[in-house]
């Protein structure tokens, strides 16, 4: 019988989950606030549950001789040392989708109590003020709410909005036109969306490309007016530029649950009239900390009497006997994903993923969960292998897989086509008998090179001098080239580079890249 060891507060029904299936259950909930007891005990269990007081630590897992599974009653790992858990072969879980109701009714919450400076007139009414003519307001119906981000809490947010009878605006690129359709929103660009919208609501994760999305330049894109909710992640918005835009007048108000720095005792927002500020309350009902309670007891509990394999952070969704054969797979179909993800700039309305031989008779499944991680990760920073489906599908990508016995010159041969409102970009690769996977195909173009963790990719005219100024702009900057693989049409015609280089691009020489005669495009890469 595999034992569980819970070191923060589970509700009793959780704890009953495990047990009716045949799972023991050791509940010290104290344990979470003492790592040395909890390490000098890791050892005699299978799983361990958790919500955010619990740190496990390299330390602890270095005593977790028999570990199988952390699971976190909610979203956010950062208590769990992700690459010491991974390199022991722990898989961690987690439990995304259990406070996303919760979440978007705070937003809601803090966007009417914006409107009507409920905080601030309950503070001068119970000072024994009555300021009345002071709490001037505004209406929500017929107001145009703006949601950054319309995954499953922005969603959530977009249809209460409809609900108060306001016009929703949604900026997301990997929501579909159809998918915004069934939902009741209008598709947006950011662009539009600041210049529109009479309350902004963010719902998306802090990547890097979505960190400070609100910065001073898009603040002051914004309407006049405007009031900016954030129950999403601290740092998606400039706090310093946000304060100052309050100061002049230009944003009326905004209402925030998360800050760059948390616990935020001091923060540059706090003390301005126009501000609502709560504790990171968005997860904080009764009925999220239930639910995600009992989401983590089921997970742990299939995983540990059936193998399976839900919401895992680290680890794809295969068996131990297909997990030998799967791997390099998986490996070069999380990369092909990644390498189209990073080149998306648009929103993508289907991906196509094609298995050609050997490959087209494995668990195509889990590959194609690899595939989606890569390729939504460099926007969602927070997709996996296992929530990725359920994004994709969020945003109305249609996902078509396509299984053929031959894959012409390779034995096995995976092709992601990825179709976005502007342009269709497809990416090939294999896995030779040394294991590693490579790119052998990009828009059509063969070549042949491995995946590097820094690489320069760039589409050029096939025309005499490029390699040479390119080279030499590496090298006046200091930085090594360690392998370059071309490919091209036909002599003169459109050609593609992939250089692996040492170290991490600068954006000065990335421009100087861009600007060399013949370069019709270049990207960093990082894998």
């Amino acid at each position: 019988m595999p034992k569980v060891l819970i070191s923060d507060a589970l509700s009793e029904a959780a704890i009953q989950i495990f047990k009716d299936r045949g799972v023991e259950v050791d509940f010290q909930p104290a344990l979470g606030k003492d790592k040395d007891k909890l390490a000098e005990i890791i050892g005699n269990y299978d799983g361990l549950a958790i919500r955010s007081a619990t740190k496990v630590t390299p330390k602890i897992l270095e005593n977790a001789k028999n570990l199988k599974v952390i699971g976190r009653a909610g979203i956010g790992v950062d208590n769990v040392d992700i690459p010491a858990a991974t390199a022991k072969g722990i898989i961690v879980m987690n439990t995304p989708f259990g406070n996303s109701i919760t979440t978007a009714e705070h937003a809601i919450t803090l966007m009417l109590a914006l409107a009507r400076q409920i905080p601030q007139a309950d503070a001068s009414t119970q000072a024994g003020k009555w300021e009345k003519n002071k709490f001037m307001g505004v209406e929500i119906t017929g107001k145009t709410l703006g949601v950054i981000g319309c995954g499953n809490i922005g969603s959530i947010a977009a249809d209460r909005g409809i609900g108060l009878r306001m016009k929703v605006i949604a900026y997301d690129p990997f929501l579909s036109p159809e998918r915004a359709l069934d939902i009741g929103v209008e598709k947006v660009e950011l662009d539009e969306l600041l210049k529109r919208a009479d309350f902004i609501t963010l719902h998306t994760p802090l990547t890097d490309k979505t960190r400070n999305i609100l910065d001073a330049t898009a603040i002051n894109k914004t309407k006049k007016g405007v009031r900016i909710i954030n129950c999403a992640r601290g740092g998606l918005v400039d706090e310093v530029a946000l304060r100052a835009a309050l100061d002049t007048g230009h944003v009326a108000g905004a209402a925030f649950d998360v800050f760059v720095t948390e616990p935020a005792t001091e923060n540059v927002l706090f003390g301005h009239p126009n501000v609502i500020c709560t504790p990171h309350l968005g997860a904080s009902t009764t009925e999220a900390q239930e639910n995600v309670a009992l989401q983590v007891a089921e997970q742990m509990s299939d995983y540990l009497m059936t193998g399976a394999i839900s919401n895992a952070i680290n680890f794809p969704s295969i068996t131990a006997e297909e997990a030998p054969k799967l791997k390099p797979f998986v490996e070069l179909a999380e990369k092909l994903g990644s390498f189209a993800g990073q080149l998306t700039e648009t929103g993508i309305s289907k991906v196509q993923i094609a298995y050609e031989g050997a490959v087209a008779e494995m668990k195509t499944k889990a590959l194609t969960s690899a595939a989606l991680a890569g390729l939504l990760r460099p926007m969602l920073g927070a997709a996996n292998v296992v929530s990725a489906p359920i994004m994709a599908k969020e945003r109305g990508i249609v996902v078509e897989e396509v299984t053929r016995e031959v894959a012409g010159d390779f034995e096995s041969l995976i092709t992601i086509t990825v179709t976005t409102e502007t342009q269709t970009r497809a990416v090939s690769g294999t896995v030779f008998a040394d294991g590693r996977p490579r790119i052998v195909n990009i828009k059509g173009i063969r070549m042949d090179a491995e995946f590097g963790h820094s690489m320069i990719y760039i589409t050029n005219l096939d025309k005499p001098g490029f390699i040479g100024r390119f080279s030499s702009t590496l090298g006046e900057a200091g930085i090594n080239i360690a392998t370059f693989h071309v490919g091209r049409e036909a002599p003169g015609a459109s050609a593609v580079a992939l250089i692996e280089i040492d170290g991490d691009l600068p954006p000065a020489v990335l421009e100087q890249v861009r600007a060399l005669p013949q370069v019709q495009s270049a990207k960093a890469l990082h894998f």
